[in-house]
């Protein structure tokens, strides 16, 4: 049985997947060609793609049958791509990577070793690169290093919920009934954070095994402007979880400010940036408002920093044009290092 299961969804990814198997895929290659097990396998979802990329994939089965494998489904997300390498995993533990992300060389060896390690979820870092790889930011993974439970360290919710940065002992989704929802934006923020519920054994280890991938023209879609406000069932569906685990009076300060960061200035902004005049804004501002009237007394707001207290300030007063040019300013400073 190998120690780790790594999945990888796939879907229209052509340019970029052969890169992804590669960093995966070559030390379990080299050892099998020594006569050695790989000590871990590779299970790729294919969510229906419609370009090269389940050809390309399918290049790596025939090298590599046994360990690297792929199963189809109709396309369903990538949330329910995931569920189906969960499903089909045999290892102790669970790494999940994005088709058009990498591991920097050595780092599949790396991320197999810390298995060796008593955790249940361990955190490592990543860096944000261009499609050329050039470096643009780096992305802790998390701001702690001792002490990672959220009895002693509730800012663990406001970590990022990324999968690509983590490895997860996959019983905490199997004895939990933990699974990502299909076919809905923000999968990562709907799961991740429950399983901090289940385990005080998180380790952080920081080091940059992973590379995010970020590609030119993908921040904003007009068309797809309202799934922002999927933000909204997201984030109530994790307080409710929470509510349900005894636990909200504990977390009701962290989590408020997370309402706030998620839905109030991220996917206002998100929305904005799309469509300066688009009523999600609106909408987005009148839920958040509704829920949380009291949120500016809350100590994670206070202490927030002065960036976001303008854009609060911004949105608040709908001074919407402001925060369409701040914003756009701000990503083309950013698109020139792409």
């Amino acid at each position: 049985m190998p120690k780790l299961s790594v999945i990888i969804p796939v879907y229209n990814v052509e340019d970029y997947i052969a890169k992804c198997l590669d960093s995966v895929v070559e030390p379990g290659r080299q050892r099998l060609a020594a006569g050695r097990e790989p000590g871990y396998e590779v299970i790729i979802v294919n969510d229906g793609t419609q370009d090269r990329s389940a050809e390309i994939a399918e290049s790596y089965v025939r090298d590599c049958p046994g360990f690297v494998q792929m199963i189809s489904i109709e396309n369903s997300g990538q949330g329910q791509a995931r569920n189906v390498g969960i499903d089909a995993a045999t290892g102790e533990f669970l790494y999940f990577i994005d088709s058009d992300d990498y591991l920097i060389p050595g780092g599949m060896e790396e991320i197999l070793s810390l298995t060796e390690q008593d955790f249940d979820i361990c955190i490592f870092d990543s860096i944000a690169v261009n499609t050329e790889g050039r470096e643009l930011k780096y992305m802790a993974g998390c701001k702690r290093r001792e002490t990672l439970s959220l009895e002693e360290y509730p800012e663990l919710l406001l970590e990022g919920p990324d999968v690509w940065n983590k490895v997860f002992r996959r019983s905490l989704f199997t004895d939990n009934g933990i699974r990502f929802t299909p076919r809905v934006w923000f999968e990562d923020l709907r799961t991740i954070p429950k399983l901090y519920a289940f385990t005080d054994k998180i380790l952080y280890i920081p080091k940059a095994l992973h590379r995010y991938v970020q590609r030119p023209g993908s921040v904003t879609n007009t068309q797809k402007v309202r799934r922002n406000l999927e933000i909204i069932p997201a984030v109530d569906e994790l307080i409710d979880f929470y509510k349900s685990q005894g636990r909200y009076e504990q977390l009701r300060d962290v989590l408020e400010y997370l309402a706030f960061h998620c839905v109030f200035l991220t996917s206002s902004v998100r929305a904005n940036l799309a469509d300066r005049k688009s009523p999600v804004q609106e909408e987005l501002m009148q839920d958040f408002l509704q829920k949380f009237p009291d949120y500016r007394q809350n100590p994670y707001v206070k202490n927030m920093s002065r960036q976001h207290k303008l854009l609060d300030h911004l949105l608040r007063r709908r001074m919407r044009l402001c925060v369409h040019l701040l914003m756009t300013l701000n990503n083309r400073i950013k698109d020139k290092k792409l």
